[in-house]
């Protein structure tokens, strides 16, 4: 008769400890174990199993993300099984952040499956650790248990890395691009910038006195008014009063031919040229009302956007037509490369660009990642410049300046197949370059490696690295400081 699962079910639920308090003298060198799932990592320790004798773990949750974080919030529970025969215990409180303590006592020898559950409020998984060794006695377990070797030589705790900013990530094969590097920069796309205009000579007045740079305007909205008040000449104010003076004689003018034409009194070639006058007049008044007031002629606003420059101070005389600043809509921008003739024959294979707005900036943007248009290049240089402009239309996501100078990695031919890691990943040490590659949860090793191409967030490695293995991708400067410090704290957690 098949025996039930779990028939020697032994629960301890175990108070939460502060993460000093030791809880097992030990007798041998710890088990430890590193597993990951899409969610969170699970570092644990623990002695080796022995019938009759109680082995207690410290398991380290660690929530993945783009930085990674203690798990606080969990049921956890732990199971082994040898045969039909297991054992299980659970607890929902960590003893400090991110550590949960447990406790099995086997009762069986022989060789079983190690099994963790995690359940929060979000997200269940479980990991399996197979061939487990329990043995039968202290006295075998002395002659026959040997501890995993290969750790790292630098030891970087869970609770070190928590406090600050660190991920890792498995070093992948993927297909990557050859990448042009060079500079270039953002520019206001066309139609997404418009001149505000003087629509008449005189004195600019602003009509707000809190409108500066920066500031949002409306489609019609008044910005500034041109004032010829006290000038002798082309004085707007003067030019009104006389349009509406002509405007008055016309239309009387008009009104009278209309009845003498009537009568035959006038020619119709007379009339005609009356009435013209008549049209011409009212078309000067009406221009010239547009947006006048006793103030002056107001400039507006062309279109909903932003002030992006001023190009005039208040009492400032200006001309008729004159810009006086420029409104932009700041949605649209142009990203311009000026790439060496020496890769003309490779433009044609570029497909996107990264780039960043200055070498000092941590920020990568992506031209795939902004609606970005399908690249344009010259058929030949700018004039006085060996350089050949290659273009992209973006989105603005909100955090760029148009004027700003940037680095362009322009995408082009593809590479099949390649090691990729990301560039946060890499540590200079004198034009070498570094990564830390992370063994097991606590141990760590660092690794120089060869690079190939890069495009400002990833990088091709030839050398140095395996497919597989977790390279940490933040927090190396802070591994790299402990390592020289020399005050690295004792490793292991379960004793």
């Amino acid at each position: 008769m098949t025996k039930i699962f779990f028939p020697l079910f032994i629960v301890l639920t175990l108070a939460a400890c502060s993460s000093e308090e030791t809880i097992q003298e030990n007798k041998f060198e710890s088990v430890v174990h590193t597993l990951y799932s899409d969610s969170i990592e699970l570092f644990v320790e623990y002695q080796p199993f022995i019938v009759g004798e109680i082995s207690k773990f410290a398991a380290h949750f660690t929530v993945l993300g783009e930085n990674f974080t203690a798990l606080t919030d969990a049921k956890i529970t732990v199971s082994l099984l040898v045969g039909d025969n297991g054992i299980r215990s659970s607890i929902d409180t960590c003893s400090s952040p991110g550590i949960f303590r447990l406790a099995l006592e086997p009762k069986v020898a022989g060789k079983g499956t190690l099994m963790f559950e995690v359940v929060t409020k979000t997200f269940t998984e479980k990991f399996s650790i197979k061939n487990v060794e329990i043995f039968p006695d202290v006295k075998t377990a002395q002659e026959k248990y040997v501890p995993i070797k290969g750790k790292g030589d630098i030891t970087y705790l869970k609770e070190q890395a928590w406090k600050l900013e660190f991920a890792n990530a498995p070093v992948k094969r993927q297909n990557f691009s050859d990448v042009i590097k060079t500079s270039g920069q953002l520019l206001s796309a066309p139609g997404d910038e418009m001149a505000v205009v003087a629509k008449a000579s005189g004195v600019v007045l602003f009509t707000n006195t809190s409108f500066y740079e920066g500031s949002e305007v409306r489609n019609g909205q008044s910005l500034f008014t041109v004032s010829g008040a006290d000038m002798n000449e082309g004085n707007v104010d003067a030019m009104y009063k006389d349009s509406k003076t002509n405007y008055a004689k016309a239309k009387a003018d008009f009104e009278r031919a209309s009845e003498l034409v009537k009568d035959k009194l006038i020619t119709n070639k007379e009339y005609l040229q009356i009435k013209q006058s008549f049209e011409n007049a009212e078309n000067q008044l009406n221009n010239l009302s547009r947006n006048y007031s006793a103030k002056g002629k107001s400039s507006t606003s062309p279109m909903d956007g932003f002030v992006k420059n001023i190009l005039v101070k208040e009492g400032q005389f200006v001309e008729a037509g004159q810009t006086i600043a420029t409104v932009s809509k700041n949605k649209r921008l142009i990203l311009q490369a000026m790439v060496s003739q020496t890769y003309f024959n490779q433009l044609t294979s570029v497909t996107s660009a990264n780039f960043t707005a200055g070498p000092n900036s941590k920020m990568i943007y992506a031209t795939a990642n902004m609606n970005g248009s399908k690249p344009t290049f010259g058929r030949s240089t700018l004039q006085n410049v060996p350089f050949i402009p290659i273009t992209f239309e973006i989105d603005n996501t909100g955090s760029i300046v148009p004027g700003s100078v940037v680095e362009v990695y322009l995408k082009s031919e593809p590479l099949l197949d390649v090691l990729v890691i990301p560039v946060s990943s890499l540590i200079e040490e004198q034009g070498v370059f570094y990564v830390y590659v992370q063994l097991g949860g606590e141990s760590f090793e660092k690794r120089e490696v060869q690079l190939g191409v890069n495009d400002g967030l990833n990088v091709q490695v030839i050398k140095g690295v395996n497919e597989g293995e977790r390279v940490v991708t933040k927090g190396a400067y802070q591994i790299k400081l402990s390592t020289a410090s020399g005050a690295l704290p004792a490793h292991g957690h379960e004793h």
